[in-house]
């Protein structure tokens, strides 16, 4: 584990690569998983404001459960999420014509409708924020519903920190990024750890 200022950096980001390939995944997260996705304090009144403008865009069943509960729940002391539908999928998960599982905030984010991106949560994911004692710990949460995203980030070369450099800037600052990125790569050089790259036919 590294720092950069007052946030740590778990050494599991040093080689792992990482690009969403979303005809392959078809938006598994945002449908899938034991809770919605985690939501910074002040989100919450965000996502309220967000509701009459995407109303008309989400899901039927995501409308309703919205009006009777809100689009958020407490999952916990100062503790909240996005709350999702029985059948676990996200209240904001869309789906295009493929069947793909969308996110109707940053749909409308790139249509110009509004100008909440996402929750950083999201926008972080796969990364991941803890706070103990005071301070945040970034770190990289594996798991097999984004192996298509690993092996792309592979043989592309795409460093995981590199394919969030947006959302990291997003939360900390460009100034924060860069030494982070220029700890990343000393620390990665020290330990031997670089991002797993393998090649392939197949285009990037």
């Amino acid at each position: 584990m590294f720092a950069v200022d007052h946030i740590l950096i778990a050494d599991s980001v040093l080689e792992a690569s990482f690009a969403c390939q979303l005809q392959a995944c078809r938006g598994a997260c945002c449908v899938q998983g034991a809770a919605g996705a985690p939501l910074e304090p002040g989100e919450r009144f965000v996502l309220e404001a967000l509701v009459p403008t995407l109303r008309s865009t989400l899901r039927p069943e995501a409308q309703a459960l919205i009006a009777s509960h809100g689009p958020w729940e407490k999952v916990g002391t100062d503790r909240y999420a996005i709350r999702c539908t029985p059948e676990g999928a996200c209240v904001f998960a869309v789906y295009d014509e493929a069947g793909i599982a969308r996110c109707a905030i940053q749909q409308a984010y790139e249509q110009g409708r509004i100008d909440f991106p996402k929750p950083i949560s999201c926008h972080l994911y796969p990364l991941r924020v803890e706070r103990r004692h005071g301070l945040e710990i970034l770190h990289y949460e594996k798991i097999s519903l984004c192996d298509a995203a690993r092996t792309h980030g592979a043989r592309c070369g795409i460093a995981l920190v590199d394919f969030l450099e947006e959302p990291l800037v997003r939360r900390y600052g460009r100034a924060w990024y860069e030494r982070f990125w220029t700890l990343w790569t000393e620390r990665r050089q020290l330990l031997g750890r670089v991002p797993q790259q393998t090649g392939g036919t197949e285009p990037c």
